[in-house]
């Protein structure tokens, strides 16, 4: 055991060198960062104005689908592009409520930012940066932003995570175009406790929290002792919100409790249950007929409808605006979206509803090469314009569309900074509902390819529907990597059930 002996004290020798080694250089790379004035270092650095002998820059903030779309289809070779976002990766939101009963695995819905657009990990003037705008200079076409720290801000600082860790640096970066596509937060509409209480359904971290909150309570929930009346709250889930969202995630939860929850949990499988709140109709937009098919598919699959409004949520019950107390374990909040607080502290002009206005070009009309695109904007009143809805599709088609106009902007030689001053820039963004569908559980689906309310279309609900869902959504999943594990997401869980294990 000589050689053993010898190889321990080698080891031992080298992990102090490496050390030494690392540290010095870790300060060294992240001292242009610093906040620190004492050695000289400015307070804030970043990115300094394009130079001519470069391309001209492209900031886009956020990493949604309009963002995506738009950094997926720009010209890279006319434009450095440089992403900021308190995430890295596009949620393919679709799929979201399926990741939180274990039917798809959570990378499955992320796609990583430098898969979508190569150039932000390659290129030498293109980056991402973890961060939150905290602040825009339009004048100067500057945009500042403060580190990560899961607290929404604006101008610019760095992400830590955890006490120990770095402190957050604050940072500029200049641009010749800048795009906003911050998309929107969940609404609360201003009722006690939502925030505290409630877990909304908009990013992967959401899914995680749901999923270990139903299989901590699931597991509670058999532990001996526990009273019957404690049982049932634990193992109640309430979901707040008809939309597609509220939805497709109960029929998620319903299909989970019977196929998977009967079988692995014998003990408690008669306590738990699932309640639909909503103050109007379920899937409001969608034709009358698809309606009541998906309230008869829910009612089927055990979950129980309730008309009402949420007047005050509590750590352990809701209070309907009727006096009625719904006592829960599990509470998911999907009531729409709306302006976050840092869209609505911009000086910008706002569209109907608090978002960025912009025109019929998606241009911020007030300011200079400033464009805004997704859940985040709206146009104004005064192009005659309504207010689009916050769809994926919305965000998509405008993420395609502006990159279109950058690249023709570029091309004629209007990338800089005010070079696109008096530019004809040709055909307005049309936008035309391409239909929508939702599943509603037990392999059942609601298919509306109407272009609004109004008009007629194709209206189709059951089996075939959902074949048309998944089909559908399996060829919008951003790459073949996730396409690919979408798929055998399905398999696996049609074959051996969902996953159950709380990691």
């Amino acid at each position: 055991m000589t050689w053993f002996r010898n190889l321990v004290q080698l080891s031992s020798i080298k992990e102090p060198i490496r050390k030494r080694i690392a540290t010095p250089n870790l300060l060294t790379s992240l001292s242009h960062f610093s906040s620190d004035t004492s050695n000289g270092v400015s307070e804030f650095s970043g990115l300094e104005p394009t130079k001519p002998d470069q391309k001209p820059r492209v900031v886009v903030l956020g990493s949604g689908w309009a963002g995506c779309r738009l950094m997926k289809s720009i010209n890279t070779k006319i434009y450095d592009v440089v992403c900021v976002s308190p995430r890295n990766h596009m949620v393919f939101t679709p799929l979201l409520a399926s990741t939180c009963v274990g039917t798809l695995e959570f990378r499955s819905v992320a796609e990583p930012i430098g898969r979508i657009q190569p150039a932000i990990s390659r290129a030498p003037g293109s980056y991402f940066y973890l961060a939150n705008c905290t602040g825009l200079d339009a004048n100067n076409h500057v945009v500042c932003y403060l580190q990560f720290r899961y607290i929404p801000a604006v101008h610019c600082q760095t992400v830590t995570d955890g006490a120990s860790t770095l402190d957050p640096w604050k940072f500029k970066i200049s641009y010749d175009k800048l795009v906003i596509a911050l998309g929107a937060q969940a609404s609360t509409f201003g009722i006690h406790g939502v925030a505290e209480n409630a877990i909304f359904l908009r990013e992967v971290y959401h899914a995680q929290e749901i999923r270990r909150k139903l299989l901590l309570n699931l597991m509670l929930s058999d532990l001996p002792g526990i009273s019957e009346e404690e049982k049932r709250r634990l193992l109640h889930c309430v979901v707040v919100g008809g939309g597609p969202t509220g939805v497709e995630f109960s029929g998620e939860l319903s299909d989970f409790i019977i196929r998977d929850v009967r079988q692995r949990y014998a003990h408690v499988k008669d306590y738990i249950h699932v309640t639909l709140i909503e103050a109007n109709e379920i899937l409001s937009s969608f034709d009358d007929r698809l309606r009541q098919y998906a309230t008869k598919q829910l009612i089927k699959s055990g979950v129980r409808l309730v008309h009402g409004m949420v007047k005050d949520v509590q750590p352990q019950k809701i209070l309907l605006t009727d006096g009625t107390e719904v006592p829960y374990g599990l509470l998911v909040w999907s009531t729409g979206v709306g302006p976050s607080s840092f869209v609505k502290s911009l000086d910008l002009p706002k569209s109907p509803g608090g978002r960025i206005g912009v025109d019929e070009w998606l241009r911020v009309p007030s300011v200079q090469d400033v464009f805004s695109v997704g859940d985040c904007s709206g146009f104004l009143e005064s192009t005659g314009k309504p207010v689009l809805p916050a769809l994926a599709q919305v965000a998509e088609r405008q993420g395609k569309y502006l990159a279109q106009l950058l690249n023709r902007i570029g091309k004629a030689g209007g990338g800089r900074e005010n070079g696109a001053k008096d530019m004809d820039f040709g055909e307005p963004f049309v936008y035309r509902h391409m239909g929508s569908m939702a599943s509603v559980g037990r392999h059942k689906a609601l298919v509306d390819l109407r272009q609004s309310k109004e008009a007629k279309g194709i209206s189709l609900a059951g089996f075939v529907s959902w074949f048309i869902w998944r089909s559908a959504y399996l060829t919008r999943v951003v790459s073949w990597r996730n396409r690919f594990y979408v798929a055998i997401n399905w398999l696996t869980t049609f074959v051996f059930g969902r996953d159950i294990s709380r990691i």
